[in-house]
């Protein structure tokens, strides 16, 4: 079998999976983060995970810096646009059948209202939604596993499908395919990507 071959037969392996999961900001949507600058805001060091660091202070402080964190979020969630194909993909994958659930380091609140406001949020069962509260953030698996759980299914039937190695280590960790979105064609993370595309664009061209 010549290498093309085998590779059409991996994609149509992935493509073809019932349960996907998908990262929100950067993803599902437009980037509209500057993580730079919520960490001068929070007043969090530069390069730190803001929610690693976050949930590593006191309970106090934690807590007023969750609550200002969720200001910052609320209000880029106003700005939300889907990204490119992401209406498509999300159509044609409910119109297979497939089941569809949101693993983000964002509320579900902030998810929920994101997903309704880029046209998305009728195939996303509420319940589907994982935020920060509702699990372990990424890069931790918890996330999936609940999903996996909630739908009777197992790492094998998944796709996880991000922006950032916390996405992909995440999905591999759960035993999920693993599908990674990057606008620069950049693909920093080979070792934890079993897919590479520029848009969510090229997957619905895919499924046709």
């Amino acid at each position: 079998m010549s290498w093309g071959a085998r590779y059409d037969e991996s994609l149509r392996a992935i493509l073809t999976r019932s349960h996907w999961v998908f990262d929100l900001d950067g993803t599902l949507t437009v980037p509209v983060h500057d993580f730079a600058a919520i960490r001068a805001q929070l007043g969090i060091p530069d390069g730190s995970d803001i929610l690693g660091h976050i949930d590593s202070l006191p309970e106090r402080e934690g807590r007023l810096l969750h609550e200002k964190l969720d200001g910052i979020e609320d209000e880029l969630a106003g700005r939300a646009e889907p990204s490119a194909g992401a209406v498509r993909l999300v159509e044609a994958l409910r119109g297979r059948g497939v089941r569809l659930g949101i693993v983000t380091r964002n509320t579900k609140g902030i998810a929920l209202r994101v997903l309704e406001s880029i046209g998305v949020g009728r195939h996303f069962a509420p319940d589907d939604v994982l935020g920060r509260h509702d699990a372990l953030p990424k890069p931790d698996p918890e996330g999936l596993r609940i999903l996996s759980a909630r739908w009777e299914t197992s790492g094998a039937a998944m796709v996880m499908v991000g922006d950032y190695l916390f996405d992909l280590q995440s999905g591999r960790a759960a035993g999920a395919a693993t599908i990674h979105v990057d606008r620069t064609r950049g693909f920093r993370w080979p070792d934890f990507t079993d897919l590479a595309v520029e848009s969510l664009e090229e997957l619905a061209e895919w499924l046709g």
